[in-house]
């Protein structure tokens, strides 16, 4: 399964344009009100305008189907990431009407694998992020080898607390449904600023490392 790259939390349009230009794979703007990094700020022409090589995904906390609905039709963006708490009942009606979801499951020390069940059918992929009242942004990592358990076929990204200095560790992680990493405060100069030098090195190391192990 290839590796993607999702850069988060991007919140001011000259730094969404720049970093377009690194080409991830997705790129992540949220809309939580109390979040430092929420991209209520930006013009959705902004995020419009990306190349269409770029998925646009949107990020919610617990928040109605009808304001998801909304948003992601001002900003033009058809993928959802859930955040919050929200149900598989909601997933489900959303991927109704069109959208790819992916469901963000926070990991502490431990994790009732089993409540994952209820999500089959109902989402396209799993976010594995650090559990926090503040849903994400923690720049904390948790433990990654918890997720040897984890037996669903449905692919899911590492996130939380991802640093410019974990690429040897990136490569090193194996399981059959890892599909890719989803960075964001440890790649800022500031709340919702990427630090463009820091993730054109970063993606650069990845994308030469999944080049190479395709090839062999």
């Amino acid at each position: 399964m290839g590796m993607k790259i999702k850069v988060c939390g991007i919140a001011e349009a000259v730094n969404a344009a720049r970093v377009a230009n690194l080409a991830p794979d997705y790129m992540g703007f949220i809309f939580h009100p109390s979040s430092p990094r929420n991209c209520f700020g930006l013009s959705p022409e902004v995020v419009r305008g990306l190349p269409e090589e770029i998925t646009r995904v949107g990020v919610f906390v617990n928040r109605s189907e009808d304001e998801i609905t909304c948003r992601c039709a001002e900003y033009g963006i058809a993928t959802v990431q859930l955040h919050g708490d929200e149900s598989p009942r909601l997933c489900h009606s959303l991927q109704t009407k069109g959208f790819t979801v992916w469901k963000a499951i926070g990991i502490d020390g431990s994790l009732d694998w089993g409540t994952l069940d209820s999500y089959v059918g109902a989402v396209g992929r799993f976010i594995f992020d650090t559990k926090s009242l503040a849903h994400g942004g923690t720049g904390v990592k948790y433990d990654w080898q918890l997720l040897r358990f984890y037996n669903l076929d449905i692919p899911f990204m590492l996130s939380g607390g991802i640093t410019p200095d974990d690429v040897a560790v990136i490569k090193a992680f194996a399981h059959p449904m890892f599909s890719g990493v989803d960075v964001n405060s440890r790649f800022e100069t500031s709340p919702g600023i990427k630090n463009i030098n820091l993730l054109h090195n970063f993606i650069e190391e990845l994308r030469t490392y999944e080049q190479n192990t395709t090839a062999l």
